[in-house]
């Protein structure tokens, strides 16, 4: 293989049915000892599957499409608007919650994507927009979703605590300072554990795919090197957001902790 050939010619079905044998040897096994996740990797899988070929065609309809530009646009803000909810329905409980999210993720990948495109280090194009968008939500969600439901189990298995905190004479600020460091630590754990054993344990996506393409090794570590900063800083941006955020919203103008019985 030359280092600019083209690495895939086409993928036959048969690959994908023969990459799905290590599923159904873990559903077979957990349908055997009853472990209950058969039905969770069956739906996972198909879910998965059904999506990224839906994916696949709306990409070949925007690269072939004369209003490219605005149906990737389009296509970036339904990622944000539909990560909105997703964060709303995992902690109900956040008082406007949707709200919380839509602007932390939306300001997190609105500089990433100012960085990656403003200084030149992916071409600019309706494909790549929805490519480098994609990645950074994507790392975004699990995160602030953490987050959300991790400040809803504070305030609410907490709430002696903050109302002696309130009595003491703590306002938000203060309670957020308090409360909020617990929080944001939690919901970073998974990436910044994914960020520190990137290049021994793992292999960055985009780094591998510039490889795959023929590009020189040291430009394609760069070039991760740059995604891996501005996802991590998303991430870590998104969830001190949604946390601050979200505990100013659970309190009422009176400095009184909404309830969370539901």
């Amino acid at each position: 293989m030359g280092q600019t050939g083209q690495v895939i010619d086409s993928v036959s079905y048969w690959a994908v049915a023969a990459s799905l044998v290590l599923v159904a040897i873990a559903a077979g096994l957990g349908w055997w000892m009853r472990l209950g996740i058969t039905r969770q990797l069956v739906v996972a899988a198909v879910r998965a599957g059904l999506q990224l070929l839906a994916v696949g065609f709306l990409l070949t309809l925007i690269i072939e499409s004369a209003g490219a530009q605005f149906w990737a646009w389009l296509w970036v803000a339904g990622m944000v608007v539909l990560t909105s909810f997703v964060a709303k329905r995992r902690a109900p409980e956040i008082p406007g919650g949707w709200l919380v999210a839509l602007v932390s993720v939306t300001v997190a990948t609105g500089i990433c994507l100012a960085v990656i495109f403003g200084f030149g280090i992916i071409d600019y194009a309706p494909v790549t927009l929805v490519v480098v968008a994609g990645i950074t939500i994507g790392n975004t969600l699990p995160s602030v979703v953490l987050g959300a439901k991790q400040l809803v189990s504070t305030l609410r298995d907490g709430r002696g605590r903050i109302e002696a905190l309130l009595a003491l004479g703590f306002d938000v600020k203060g309670i957020t300072r308090t409360a909020g460091a617990d929080i944001v630590r939690t919901a970073l754990i998974p990436q910044i554990e994914r960020t520190n054993v990137v290049g021994l344990i793992a292999l960055p996506g985009a780094m591998t795919g510039l490889l795959l393409a023929g590009t020189d090794p040291v430009d394609a570590v760069l070039v991760q090197i740059i995604v891996m900063y501005l996802v991590l800083g998303s991430v870590a941006l998104s969830v001190v957001a949604t946390t601050v955020l979200g505990i100013r919203q659970s309190f009422t103008d009176d400095l009184r902790l909404v309830p969370f019985d539901y």
